[in-house]
């Protein structure tokens, strides 16, 4: 099973040349390229994401029971529906009042949420839940108590569970330790590959395709699950990149003839 964690950076016509109307197309060459079985994006805006719905109709979008805000930045998976079968979806904002729209607490700068869809795999039969979000870029305890939250959330399931998105920390912090306590039985995948630590594995750029800050994105999967391989993709065409962060790719795989 393939999953793809992927900011897509927000509709920003500031961007100048690396503008949303210049990228976009890009993006969905890169879908399609290396076909994920369910890619979480962040930053979407509800335009980006219709051009993704429209564009790939190989995919599910899932926003469950979502009120649209034109202006806002919704972390959105897509599911292929030729791997899997979408069985249920949960989203909640990341605050004191989760069933709040666009809700938010702390020193959260934006509003931020999370996006689930339980899902069961069409060639093994087995379920598991694949999880995108995105947590806030500027405030330092809305970052714990975000993670907190889905933690809670994600200790409470009993399939495996994916979690994919851009954190907005590195893997030293409480956040990156709250998210893979043995409470939530996840996994760094990364971490579990050998994957190492500083530059080559950061992955924002600003568009310029240069590494910086922190390995940001993280797609964290339940410790029962395998990993097969991880890795950070830096495509670019024309010298253009997709967006100003790397996506991430893991593929993950059930245990064989386990009943999950």
């Amino acid at each position: 099973m393939r999953f793809i964690s992927f900011n897509m950076r927000f509709e920003n016509d500031r961007d100048g040349g690396n503008s949303w109307s210049n990228r976009r197309d890009f993006v969905i060459r890169l879908v399609k390229r290396y076909a994920p079985d369910a890619l979480g994006t962040q930053e979407g805006k509800w335009s980006q994401l219709l051009f993704l719905r429209d564009r790939l109709p190989e995919y599910a979008m899932q926003a469950t029971n979502r009120v649209i805000d034109d202006t806002s930045q919704y972390p959105t998976l897509f599911i292929r529906k030729a791997s899997f079968e979408v069985m249920e979806g949960e989203e909640f904002w990341l605050s004191k009042t989760p069933r709040v729209n666009l809700s938010k607490d702390w020193d959260s700068a934006f509003p931020r949420m999370m996006s689930a869809a339980r899902l069961r795999c069409r060639r093994s039969g087995y379920h598991l839940w694949a999880v995108v979000t995105h947590l806030d870029h500027m405030g330092v305890e809305a970052r714990y108590r975000q993670a907190q939250l889905l933690a809670d959330w994600v200790s409470k399931q009993a399939e495996p569970v994916v979690v994919m998105g851009d954190f907005n920390e590195g893997p030293e912090s409480s956040v990156h330790a709250a998210l893979t306590s043995e409470r939530t039985d996840l996994m760094d995948t990364w971490q579990r590959m050998g994957g190492e630590e500083g530059e080559s594995s950061y992955t924002h750029h600003g568009f310029d395709g240069v590494p910086r800050i922190a390995r940001l994105d993280w797609i964290l999967a339940s410790r029962r699950l395998i990993v097969e391989d991880i890795r950070i993709i830096r495509d670019r065409e024309d010298g253009r990149y997709p967006s100003d962060h790397f996506p991430l790719l893991a593929d993950l795989a059930f245990p064989a003839a386990e009943n999950l």
